[in-house]
């Protein structure tokens, strides 16, 4: 008695399996490297021409504190022994304030571009979202996986350009 009651709890597993698997070998997938889909649109590549012609007079007098710097490094160098301690003592004064205010420059820089370049990608990736829904239900598909959470999937599953593509259409450079 016990052994026909192992064999119909063996059997009824193998259906239950066999019944899951075929569910999901019914269902669409697609995949999607998302960063790039966000990185490649027409709109980003606008934008971040648009942040670099933004920020480079700064970058520009960042570069121009930090020859100034090395010429006053080079001075200190060459001319160690033929100048007085008090002209001496000046150019070291200067040199660290030209230092400060280069390490100021740069961290301003950075944290300015940093916060518009993440504004700019949040509202980008959020959008990119809404048309990769919008993209999956006109596909049919019930599944849109991650490309960097992929193991291995068939070129024909990635929908990257679609989207890219879906997004330009959706939201063009202004």
């Amino acid at each position: 008695m016990e052994i026909r009651s192992v064999t119909r709890a063996a059997a009824l597993s193998c259906l239950v399996l066999l019944g899951s698997a075929a569910g999901w070998a019914q269902s669409k997938v697609a995949v999607i490297n998302l960063q790039r889909a966000v990185l490649e649109t027409a709109s980003i590549q606008k934008a971040s021409a648009e942040l670099e012609a933004k920020f480079k007079p700064r970058q520009q007098e960042m570069e121009k504190l930090q020859t100034e710097l090395q010429e006053i490094q080079r001075q200190l160098q060459t001319q160690a022994g033929q100048l007085t301690p008090q002209a001496q003592s000046e150019l070291t004064n200067q040199g660290n304030r030209k230092q400060r205010d280069l390490q100021r420059l740069g961290e301003d820089l950075q944290a300015d571009v940093e916060r518009d370049r993440n504004s700019i990608l949040s509202k980008a990736s959020q959008q990119m979202q809404e048309v990769v829904t919008k993209l999956a239900e006109e596909k049919g598909l019930d599944v849109v996986i991650e490309e960097t959470n992929t193991i291995f999937f068939k070129p024909a599953l990635d929908i990257t350009k679609d989207a890219i593509a879906a997004y330009d259409k959706a939201y063009p450079p202004k």
